[in-house]
């Protein structure tokens, strides 16, 4: 029976990883259509780059990137990337702005100083600019059961423990092959603070963001095929977010 329902909560998150992704990468597309500069916050090893490249004729030149993994970092440079090695939680270092598109996908719920790293991305985004984030949401209907039976989410905090991370307390609906680091220094899984849909929402508004618009992905527990009329009419409770926020 475990077999069964871990199986069907992948197939869940997978279809919910992909569509998210899918809508993020199309509205950074859309920012740069017209030319600027992007930041890629959490870069990795440049595969954003590789993507928006695909869909569009960009300049490799308006690419920018942190990472705070140092290996990352140069594979980026090895490909010939501008990816700098550097600490989102902290002030970032370039002028006032400076850049047409800031996005961070799956980045936003492993920094301590979340807040202050949304006003930066203000304060860096040229007027017009467009700032995308890929999120998962802490107020899921699937978090709230797991919670009432003890239970720990994997969309919430986690532990600094990998084997507290793997144990059957701690309800993972993610991939196999995303390999707990929870341990090391620079953990890229480890997820420390959280939003709800309608905090993020309203705290964009009050960085001074407008046009705000978000959208739910994954109403777990439901099946695969009602997922596109369950994410319109709950977003609030979705597995994952995508916020499209304008300067």
């Amino acid at each position: 029976m475990k077999g069964i329902m871990d199986s069907y909560f992948k197939r869940l998150y997978e279809r919910t990883m992909d569509e998210a992704y899918s809508l993020a990468y199309k509205e950074i597309v859309d920012a740069l259509k017209n030319g600027g500069k992007c930041l890629d916050c959490g870069a990795n090893t440049g595969r954003s780059f590789e993507i928006i490249s695909k869909s569009l004729l960009f300049e490799q030149k308006n690419y920018h990137g942190i990472d705070w993994s140092a290996a990352a970092v140069e594979q980026c440079k090895d490909k010939g990337l501008n990816v700098i090695y550097s600490d989102l939680n902290r002030k970032l270092d370039f002028e006032d702005g400076l850049f047409q598109c800031v996005f961070g996908l799956s980045v936003l719920e492993h920094l301590l100083n979340g807040c202050s790293f949304m006003k930066e991305c203000y304060r860096i985004l040229d007027k017009n600019g467009r700032l995308i984030l890929l999120t998962p949401n802490i107020s899921t209907l699937f978090s709230i059961a797991l919670l009432a039976v003890g239970k720990m989410p994997s969309s919430g905090p986690h532990p600094d423990s990998n084997e507290l991370l793997n144990n059957e307390e701690v309800f993972r609906v993610s991939s196999d092959s995303i390999l707990a680091d929870t341990e090391i220094d620079t953990p890229q899984h480890r997820h420390l603070v959280v939003f709800s849909f309608r905090v993020l929402k309203k705290y964009l508004t009050m960085v001074g963001f407008r046009d705000v618009k978000g959208y739910g992905f994954g109403l777990y527990p439901f099946p695969n095929f009602l997922q596109p009329i369950l994410e319109k009419t709950d977003p609030y409770h979705c597995h994952q977010m995508v916020f499209i926020a304008k300067k």
